[in-house]
């Protein structure tokens, strides 16, 4: 090649200025006068750089290392801040060593406005956590009010069915199911609501439904001696539930007039319990709530939860068996005018399915996992969640009137519902109260929008057909608002 051709190649080499500047030194002199010109311009552009190079070596911190065969450019570009591996002089690849980088991996910067919104968010959450764990405090049942309660509840219990047993024929086999909050370990605030079932055994009936919503039915007993045949309807052999619950009602009220501080309420329509107000135990009165109930002891039809009951990939289809091989138990409760018939049938005349037996077992065992919220295990924040739900609709109903109409079994069945969508430990981690409490509550919202609430069992059921569309719409709103303002209502 030409010396004219060196020289080119030799000034795009902006990259290692030393070794050919070396280079230029050896082409000395007998090339002409064009040479020597080239030669000195690159010599001239070489000084600045050179002057530059020093001034950054003294600026190098102690115990810097000195690349003396090859220089990197003294402007780095933002995007190629990263360690190089290689270098080029003289079109060969050589590795540097690591000291020589003097770029880190950057992160691009957070701006004040996002470690502002991050803070304040997260500012929120422990307010609501914090807000959410003390008012669970607050609910919880003192030990003493809870023995005191509970010896009371059952000794009043006791001489009902003592009472029964020696002095009807038809009650004579009644036996006891406990059952509501109390016995669920989901009872806030005081112990003063108490829920027991006293069930009838039988083991043959027909039922046939009584409307369209799958809940009621009309129950026939079939051929067998029984106590209860003196409620027989001559037409259709129907058991009649208004002349049955009438009888058991006399003989309560006969019991309770021998117990003091016990009294018996008015009957409500279409209520299937004797309620009974005990005084004189604990701060308030207390109420118990005492239903008579017919237990059959065959398995569930399957038309009792097509459809429903979901549990499968909750609590598993093994546990879901179980409880349907199970008696089932119907009590004597209607919806409607007393008197609306069917099919020779009168409402009044009609029983309800009842789940509470299930339900008691699912709320005490809700883990997908045995193991959940056991002594040294894992712990999960859904009964906790449930609570605060009941808790707050309680509050709202205290403060609105137009929300009488709903009440904790609406919070039970949504919880129910929502433990089905969430159905893993992991979802419901006692460290994510927080945020478990509002999806739960985003959950109600939703039916309560939609006026829409199926029966966890029978779904072809609407527990919110009660309620009008506009309290619904009502109550959803004001929900919406405590979710949003941190639940001030909690503050009260």
């Amino acid at each position: 090649m030409t010396g004219r051709g060196r020289l080119h190649k030799a000034r795009s080499l902006d990259v290692c200025k030393p070794v050919e500047t070396k280079r230029a030194s050896r082409r000395g002199s007998g090339k002409g006068d064009m040479e020597e010109k080239k030669s000195q311009v690159l010599k001239d552009e070489n000084k600045p750089k050179q002057r530059e190079k020093k001034d950054i070596d003294e600026e190098k911190p102690a115990g810097s290392v000195k690349r003396e065969t090859c220089a990197l450019p003294e402007t780095v570009p933002v995007e190629a801040c990263a360690t190089p591996k290689t270098a080029t002089c003289d079109g060969k690849s050589k590795k540097l060593p690591k000291e020589t980088s003097n770029c880190k991996e950057q992160k691009p910067p957070r701006t004040l406005r996002q470690d502002s919104v991050t803070r304040l968010i997260s500012k929120e959450k422990s307010v609501d956590e914090v807000l959410l764990r003390k008012t669970l405090e607050k609910l919880k049942i003192k030990k003493v009010q809870r023995s005191e309660a509970a010896s009371s509840i059952n000794g009043i219990i006791k001489n009902i069915m003592d009472h029964l047993k020696k002095n009807t024929q038809c009650f004579k086999d009644i036996s006891k199911l406990p059952t509501g909050s109390y016995y669920e370990n989901l009872k806030i605030s005081n112990p003063d609501e108490f829920d027991v079932m006293m069930t009838i055994p039988l083991d043959r009936v027909d039922l046939q439904p009584f409307g369209d919503d799958g809940a009621f039915y009309s129950v026939a007993l079939k051929r067998g001696e029984s106590s209860l045949k003196r409620f027989m309807q001559e037409e259709d052999n129907t058991l009649s539930a208004y002349g049955m619950l009438k009888e058991f009602r006399e003989e309560v009220k006969k019991c309770v007039k021998m117990m003091k501080d016990v009294e018996m309420e008015k009957k409500k329509i279409g209520c299937p319990a004797v309620t009974l107000t005990i005084k004189g135990v604990g701060p308030v009165p207390i109420s118990l709530d005492v239903v008579l109930g017919i237990e059959v002891r065959t398995s569930w039809p399957a038309e009792f939860t097509k459809d429903g009951f979901q549990i499968d990939d909750w609590l598993g289809k093994k546990v879901k068996q179980q409880h349907m091989r199970k008696p089932y138990y119907l009590v004597p409760k209607h919806e409607g005018r007393a008197m609306a018939e069917r099919d020779g049938v009168l409402a009044k005349d009609v029983w309800r399915i009842s789940f509470s037996h299930v339900e008691k077992e699912i709320v005490k065992n809700h883990g997908s996992e045995k193991t959940c919220c056991e002594d040294g295990k894992i712990r999960c924040c859904r009964k906790g969640c449930l609570k605060l739900l009941k808790h707050m609709l309680g509050l709202l109903k205290e403060e609105d009137s137009s929300f009488a109409k709903f009440c904790s079994y609406h919070a039970k069945t949504t919880f129910f519902h929502t433990c089905c969508s969430r159905n893993k430990d992991s979802d419901w981690e006692a460290s994510r109260l927080s945020h478990c409490f509002l999806m739960l509550l985003e959950d109600f919202e939703g039916h309560l929008r939609d006026s829409k609430l199926p029966n966890f069992f029978i779904p072809t059921q609407n527990l919110l057909s009660g309620p009008s569309n506009r309290s619904c719409t009502s109550l959803a709103r004001r929900i919406k608002e405590e979710r949003e303002s941190g639940f001030p209502i909690f503050l009260k």
